[in-house]
Protein backbone atom coordinates (compact mmCIF):
# COMPACT_ATOMS: atom_id res chain seq x y z
CA UNK A 1 0.00 0.00 0.00
CA UNK A 2 1.29 3.50 -0.80
CA UNK A 3 0.24 7.29 -0.34
CA UNK A 4 -0.22 6.97 -4.28
CA UNK A 5 -3.07 4.46 -4.07
CA UNK A 6 -4.90 6.22 -1.00
CA UNK A 7 -4.98 9.09 -3.36
CA UNK A 8 -6.27 7.01 -6.54
CA UNK A 9 -9.11 5.90 -4.14
CA UNK A 10 -10.13 9.07 -3.34
CA UNK A 11 -10.07 10.48 -7.14
CA UNK A 12 -12.29 7.60 -8.08
CA UNK A 13 -15.03 8.81 -5.76
CA UNK A 14 -14.27 12.44 -5.89
CA UNK A 15 -16.95 14.88 -7.39
CA UNK A 16 -16.11 18.43 -8.89
CA UNK A 17 -18.91 20.49 -8.03
CA UNK A 18 -18.69 19.15 -4.26
CA UNK A 19 -15.14 20.74 -4.55
CA UNK A 20 -16.87 23.87 -5.48
CA UNK A 21 -19.02 23.84 -2.55
CA UNK A 22 -15.91 22.76 -0.06
CA UNK A 23 -13.12 25.18 -1.16
CA UNK A 24 -16.41 28.00 -0.13
CA UNK A 25 -17.34 25.61 3.10
CA UNK A 26 -13.22 25.87 4.26
CA UNK A 27 -12.27 29.59 3.36
CA UNK A 28 -9.73 29.34 0.70
CA UNK A 29 -10.22 32.53 -0.45
CA UNK A 30 -7.58 34.95 -0.71
CA UNK A 31 -6.84 36.04 3.36
CA UNK A 32 -9.58 33.68 4.83
CA UNK A 33 -8.14 30.94 7.39
CA UNK A 34 -8.16 28.25 4.24
CA UNK A 35 -6.41 30.71 1.53
CA UNK A 36 -4.85 28.31 -1.33
CA UNK A 37 -6.11 24.93 0.09
CA UNK A 38 -7.07 22.39 -2.04
CA UNK A 39 -10.05 20.39 -2.71
CA UNK A 40 -11.00 17.22 -5.56
CA UNK A 41 -14.57 17.33 -3.64
CA UNK A 42 -14.59 13.62 -1.42
CA UNK A 43 -16.98 14.23 1.40
CA UNK A 44 -15.92 13.35 5.50
CA UNK A 45 -18.09 10.15 4.94
CA UNK A 46 -16.42 8.89 2.10
CA UNK A 47 -12.91 9.48 2.89
CA UNK A 48 -13.44 7.51 5.87
CA UNK A 49 -14.98 4.59 4.01
CA UNK A 50 -12.07 4.75 1.41
CA UNK A 51 -9.19 4.76 4.31
CA UNK A 52 -10.52 1.46 5.94
CA UNK A 53 -8.85 -0.37 3.01
CA UNK A 54 -5.58 1.35 3.76
CA UNK A 55 -5.18 0.41 7.92
CA UNK A 56 -1.47 -0.24 8.22
CA UNK A 57 -0.39 1.71 5.57
CA UNK A 58 3.30 2.48 6.67
CA UNK A 59 4.09 5.92 8.49
CA UNK A 60 6.17 7.10 5.29
CA UNK A 61 3.02 6.85 3.10
CA UNK A 62 1.13 8.42 5.31
CA UNK A 63 3.70 11.28 5.51
CA UNK A 64 3.49 11.65 1.74
CA UNK A 65 -0.67 12.41 2.27
CA UNK A 66 0.14 14.32 4.92
CA UNK A 67 2.58 16.50 2.39
CA UNK A 68 -0.16 16.34 -0.15
CA UNK A 69 -0.88 19.93 -1.18
CA UNK A 70 -5.03 18.35 -1.69
CA UNK A 71 -7.25 18.59 1.86
CA UNK A 72 -8.59 15.37 1.21
CA UNK A 73 -5.42 13.75 1.26
CA UNK A 74 -4.01 15.16 4.47
CA UNK A 75 -7.59 14.19 5.89
CA UNK A 76 -7.02 10.86 4.99
CA UNK A 77 -3.73 10.00 6.21
CA UNK A 78 -4.45 11.76 9.54
CA UNK A 79 -8.16 9.41 9.85
CA UNK A 80 -5.34 6.54 9.11
CA UNK A 81 -3.32 7.95 11.72
CA UNK A 82 -5.42 7.92 14.30
CA UNK A 83 -6.34 4.09 13.75
CA UNK A 84 -2.79 4.14 13.79
CA UNK A 85 -2.28 5.66 17.46
CA UNK A 86 -5.81 3.52 18.83
CA UNK A 87 -3.88 0.14 17.79
CA UNK A 88 -0.77 0.99 19.37
CA UNK A 89 -2.53 2.62 22.52
CA UNK A 90 -4.32 -0.41 23.00
CA UNK A 91 -1.62 -2.71 22.41
CA UNK A 92 0.43 -0.98 25.10
CA UNK A 93 3.40 -0.08 22.57
CA UNK A 94 4.84 2.90 23.63
CA UNK A 95 7.82 2.86 20.69
CA UNK A 96 5.27 2.90 18.20
CA UNK A 97 2.68 5.20 20.21
CA UNK A 98 5.84 7.75 20.40
CA UNK A 99 6.72 7.56 16.73
CA UNK A 100 3.64 8.45 15.51
CA UNK A 101 3.18 11.56 18.12
CA UNK A 102 6.62 12.93 16.46
CA UNK A 103 5.32 12.40 13.23
CA UNK A 104 2.47 14.33 14.08
CA UNK A 105 3.56 16.96 16.12
CA UNK A 106 6.21 17.87 12.69
CA UNK A 107 3.69 17.64 10.34
CA UNK A 108 1.60 20.40 12.73
CA UNK A 109 4.51 22.29 13.09
CA UNK A 110 5.66 22.70 9.34
CA UNK A 111 1.44 23.55 8.29
CA UNK A 112 0.39 20.70 7.25
CA UNK A 113 -2.58 20.21 9.61
CA UNK A 114 -4.22 23.59 8.60
CA UNK A 115 -8.06 23.65 9.05
CA UNK A 116 -10.70 23.59 11.66
CA UNK A 117 -11.59 19.67 10.56
CA UNK A 118 -7.97 18.36 10.56
CA UNK A 119 -7.17 19.70 13.72
CA UNK A 120 -10.59 18.80 15.32
CA UNK A 121 -10.34 15.19 13.78
CA UNK A 122 -6.50 14.52 15.16
CA UNK A 123 -5.59 16.27 17.83
CA UNK A 124 -7.51 14.24 20.64
CA UNK A 125 -7.23 11.22 19.20
CA UNK A 126 -2.98 11.51 18.68
CA UNK A 127 -2.15 13.60 20.69
CA UNK A 128 -4.56 13.16 23.76
CA UNK A 129 -4.22 9.12 24.49
CA UNK A 130 -0.12 10.06 24.79
CA UNK A 131 -0.62 12.72 27.03
CA UNK A 132 -3.18 11.69 29.55
CA UNK A 133 -0.93 10.27 31.50
CA UNK A 134 2.48 11.82 30.68
CA UNK A 135 3.69 15.51 31.41
CA UNK A 136 1.78 18.28 28.94
CA UNK A 137 4.97 20.51 28.18
CA UNK A 138 4.21 20.20 24.19
CA UNK A 139 0.79 21.73 24.47
CA UNK A 140 2.55 24.83 26.10
CA UNK A 141 4.84 24.85 23.74
CA UNK A 142 2.28 24.72 20.80
CA UNK A 143 0.37 27.41 22.41
CA UNK A 144 3.28 29.81 21.92
CA UNK A 145 3.10 29.57 18.39
CA UNK A 146 1.53 32.41 16.30
CA UNK A 147 0.03 29.69 14.37
CA UNK A 148 -3.62 29.56 14.70
CA UNK A 149 -3.20 25.82 14.53
CA UNK A 150 -0.41 25.13 16.62
CA UNK A 151 -2.67 26.76 19.28
CA UNK A 152 -6.08 25.11 18.06
CA UNK A 153 -4.24 21.66 18.06
CA UNK A 154 -2.72 22.42 21.56
CA UNK A 155 -6.57 23.20 22.79
CA UNK A 156 -8.29 20.55 20.90
CA UNK A 157 -5.91 17.69 22.30
CA UNK A 158 -7.21 18.54 25.73
CA UNK A 159 -10.84 17.12 24.51
CA UNK A 160 -9.78 13.47 25.23
CA UNK A 161 -8.66 14.73 28.78
CA UNK A 162 -11.94 16.39 29.39
CA UNK A 163 -13.61 12.91 28.53
CA UNK A 164 -11.28 11.68 31.04
CA UNK A 165 -12.72 14.36 33.65
CA UNK A 166 -9.30 16.44 33.29
CA UNK A 167 -10.05 19.85 33.02
CA UNK A 168 -7.60 21.74 35.03
CA UNK A 169 -5.40 21.74 31.03
CA UNK A 170 -8.16 22.85 29.54
CA UNK A 171 -8.98 25.52 31.82
CA UNK A 172 -5.27 26.67 31.90
CA UNK A 173 -5.33 27.09 27.95
CA UNK A 174 -8.30 28.65 28.06
CA UNK A 175 -6.99 31.55 30.15
CA UNK A 176 -4.06 31.63 28.37
CA UNK A 177 -5.98 32.43 25.00
CA UNK A 178 -8.80 34.78 26.43
CA UNK A 179 -6.94 37.42 24.13
CA UNK A 180 -6.37 36.07 21.12
CA UNK A 181 -9.24 37.41 19.27
CA UNK A 182 -9.36 35.24 16.03
CA UNK A 183 -12.63 33.33 15.82
CA UNK A 184 -11.78 29.92 15.09
CA UNK A 185 -9.92 29.90 18.86
CA UNK A 186 -12.66 31.67 20.03
CA UNK A 187 -14.94 28.97 19.25
CA UNK A 188 -12.30 26.55 20.25
CA UNK A 189 -12.30 27.92 23.76
CA UNK A 190 -15.97 28.32 24.41
CA UNK A 191 -16.94 25.07 23.06
CA UNK A 192 -14.00 23.16 25.56
CA UNK A 193 -15.50 25.37 28.48
CA UNK A 194 -19.12 24.53 27.38
CA UNK A 195 -18.08 20.88 27.08
CA UNK A 196 -16.18 20.93 30.39
CA UNK A 197 -19.79 22.05 31.79
CA UNK A 198 -21.47 19.28 30.24
CA UNK A 199 -19.17 16.34 30.78
CA UNK A 200 -17.60 17.60 33.79
CA UNK A 201 -19.07 19.82 36.34
CA UNK A 202 -21.17 22.67 35.51
CA UNK A 203 -19.55 24.38 38.37
CA UNK A 204 -16.46 24.54 36.52
CA UNK A 205 -17.40 26.39 33.97
CA UNK A 206 -19.75 28.74 35.92
CA UNK A 207 -16.70 29.63 38.15
CA UNK A 208 -14.18 29.89 35.26
CA UNK A 209 -17.18 32.54 34.15
CA UNK A 210 -17.28 34.35 37.25
CA UNK A 211 -13.78 34.91 36.79
CA UNK A 212 -13.27 35.38 33.52
CA UNK A 213 -16.91 36.59 31.65
CA UNK A 214 -15.67 40.35 31.52
CA UNK A 215 -12.40 39.39 29.42
CA UNK A 216 -13.88 37.31 27.58
CA UNK A 217 -14.53 37.94 23.29
CA UNK A 218 -18.29 37.47 22.62
CA UNK A 219 -17.95 34.42 20.27
CA UNK A 220 -16.31 32.38 22.99
CA UNK A 221 -18.78 33.71 25.34
CA UNK A 222 -21.57 32.96 23.43
CA UNK A 223 -20.26 29.08 23.07
CA UNK A 224 -19.10 28.61 26.43
CA UNK A 225 -23.13 29.95 27.85
CA UNK A 226 -24.88 28.06 25.30
CA UNK A 227 -26.31 25.36 27.79
CA UNK A 228 -26.97 27.41 30.84
CA UNK A 229 -30.29 29.29 31.59
CA UNK A 230 -31.82 32.34 29.76
CA UNK A 231 -30.38 34.12 32.79
CA UNK A 232 -27.14 32.98 33.35
CA UNK A 233 -26.48 33.85 29.94
CA UNK A 234 -27.74 37.24 30.02
CA UNK A 235 -25.79 37.61 33.76
CA UNK A 236 -22.53 36.68 32.08
CA UNK A 237 -22.83 38.30 28.69
CA UNK A 238 -23.71 42.05 30.98
CA UNK A 239 -20.11 41.61 32.03
CA UNK A 240 -18.31 42.21 29.43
Amino acid sequence: MTAQSVQQALAAVADPADAVHLQRFFKTGPGEYGAGDVFIGVRVPQTRRVVKQFAGLPLSEIDALLDSAVHEHRLAGLVILNGEMARATRGGDEARQREIVEQYVAAVRRGRVNNWDLVDGSAEFVLGPWLLERPRELLYELLAADSLWERRVALLTTFAFIKAGDTATTLELCERLLGDRRDLIQKAVGWMLREIGKRVDRSLLTGFLDAHAAAMGRTALSYATEHLTAEQRAHYRAQR
